[in-house]
């Protein structure tokens, strides 16, 4: 109520009248900046009034049931990190439910479990305060099917609202969720397993959607993705994205929200893929990160150029990785921890606005080599920022498959990613100033030798050693004209 009638009040008292959030990056109502895109270059960030490239790494994908939170959060961020993910899962030893659990054992979907809820937001909190940027998760398809569905408070056979006869769904779902074989995602009227039994549940989804909204829109640092890695049919994500918005609408609140679908790996074979990439009103971000499995080297970089192409026939919008597989050489491809480390820095040069390694033991986490990863990162951005440059790799000859690539503004500043040493030439023909190179270990984050360069001619521009490095070229008197 008090909330309202500030903002009643704030209305009457400005000589413009009440503006809606949807154009302001501080709303109204909570006097906070709101995380959205970068006003000058919609491909990046823009967050509290500045542009930011997000950074991150994490031990775990529901970081709000860990302990020793804070403890993590801290050590991010003291690398440079500024981005996690966060699934609103409940699937390890210690998780809670967001539901209360009655002392026979069963849930009631009517009733709140307090843990849950104080979790979500201490890490609300916890991110607000280091300016860590949070991109939501809200339904995990690995929680509704095999053993985390046999303890789930959806169940009918574990919560005293509904029945498996009242809504169809069974206690049991032992088949890989990939196969979306699960009711619970088909809630949605016209979807292919819907059936008029499933209202109930979806009022159940859609008063727990309204109780996270209740805590994520008091925060401006949250992006909304609907699910996880998902395969079920694009009706599911986007009745829920138009449901969050028209809440977040009400509250004068601009939210960016998107779905990430499985075979991002593959997106030409992807009708749901080629929907996000075609539907910019509804999907206003991107998350590409299955792109980051079953990919590798060369092809990770052609797939990933391909998406940014297309998404470039719209209105632009940032791209995201909140995971960046690496590690295990899983059979489906999560590939080695050298691996993760290489695509993260693809999708940095590619033109991506966001890179998060994966959790352990398919990704990084938050390890040496994802340490060093976001330490060089932010040591680039000291000599040259992302939004101002893009892949040129017209620009570099004599390069071998995956051996180097060039994001760059010409004639002013280079950036050349090279996966394990080698030499190329860089193209500087129309450009005769006087260049400084500088050098950036990227297995161990920490600076190289620098020396210069003179344009006038290709150069060659030579690794110091076998392992990844990035080189930044920068113009020595970038104000002379």
């Amino acid at each position: 109520m008090k909330r309202l009638i500030y903002f009643v009040l704030g209305c009457v008292l400005s000589v413009y009248g009440c503006t809606s959030g949807h154009h302001n990056t501080t709303n109204r109502t909570t006097g906070k900046s709101y995380i959205k895109p970068y006003a000058e270059n919609a491909r990046y960030w823009e967050y509290k009034g500045k542009p930011v490239l997000l950074l991150g790494g994490s031990k775990n994908d529901n970081l709000f049931q860990s302990q020793g939170l804070k403890e993590h959060l801290d050590s991010l961020q003291a690398i440079g990190g500024n981005y996690i993910r966060n699934t609103m899962s409940t699937r390890d030893s210690g998780d809670v439910w967001p539901f209360y659990r009655q002392p026979d054992g069963k849930y009631d979907l009517d009733q709140w479990g307090e843990e849950y809820w104080k979790r979500f937001e201490n890490l609300l909190k916890l991110t607000s305060e280091r300016d860590i940027i949070v991109q939501l998760e809200i339904w995990d398809r690995f929680d509704y099917s095999r053993e985390p569905w046999k303890t789930s408070p959806w169940n009918p056979g574990n919560n005293i609202n509904y029945t498996s006869e009242e809504t169809g769904l069974e206690t049991e779902y032992p088949e890989h969720p990939s196969r979306d074989l699960q009711p619970f995602f088909h809630s949605i009227p016209g979807m292919p397993r819907y059936s008029g039994k499933l209202d109930i549940v979806r009022s159940y989804q859609e008063k727990y959607i309204a109780k996270l909204l209740s805590y994520s829109l008091n925060y401006g640092n949250i992006l909304y993705c609907m699910d996880n890695e998902t395969s079920t049919p694009p009706e599911w994500g986007r009745y829920w994205i138009r449901h969050i918005r028209h809440i977040a609408d009400k509250k004068q609140v601009r939210v960016y929200l998107t779905d990430m679908f499985d075979r991002f790996f593959i997106p030409q074979q992807c009708p749901s893929c080629l929907q996000v990439i075609a539907q910019p009103d509804v999907y206003t971000f991107m998350d590409i990160s299955q792109i980051n499995s079953r990919n590798f080297n060369q092809a990770h970089w052609d797939t990933l150029q391909w998406i940014l192409a297309q998404r470039d026939k719209y209105p632009l919008r940032p791209v995201n990785n909140t995971k960046i597989y690496g590690g295990m050489n899983s059979t489906w491809g999560s590939g080695s921890n050298a691996d993760g480390v290489e695509r993260f820095c693809r999708d940095i040069v590619g033109g991506c606005a966001s890179a998060r390694h994966h959790r352990p033991p398919h990704g990084n986490g938050l390890n040496g080599k994802s340490r060093a990863t976001i330490q060089a990162v932010r040591k680039i951005e000291t000599l040259v920022k992302f939004w101002d440059i893009k892949p040129r790799m017209d620009l570099l000859s004599g390069r071998e498959p995956d051996e180097a690539y060039l994001t760059a503004s010409a004639g002013k500043k280079y950036v050349i990613y090279f996966t394990g040493g080698g030499s190329v030439k860089l193209d500087l023909r129309q450009y005769p100033e006087t260049f400084i190179l500088k050098w950036i270990n990227i297995n161990t984050g920490e600076w190289g030798n620098e020396s210069t360069v003179t344009g006038g001619d290709y150069r060659e521009i030579t690794a110091p050693d076998k392992g990844g490095w990035f080189g930044v070229i920068v113009r020595l008197n970038p104000d002379v004209p």
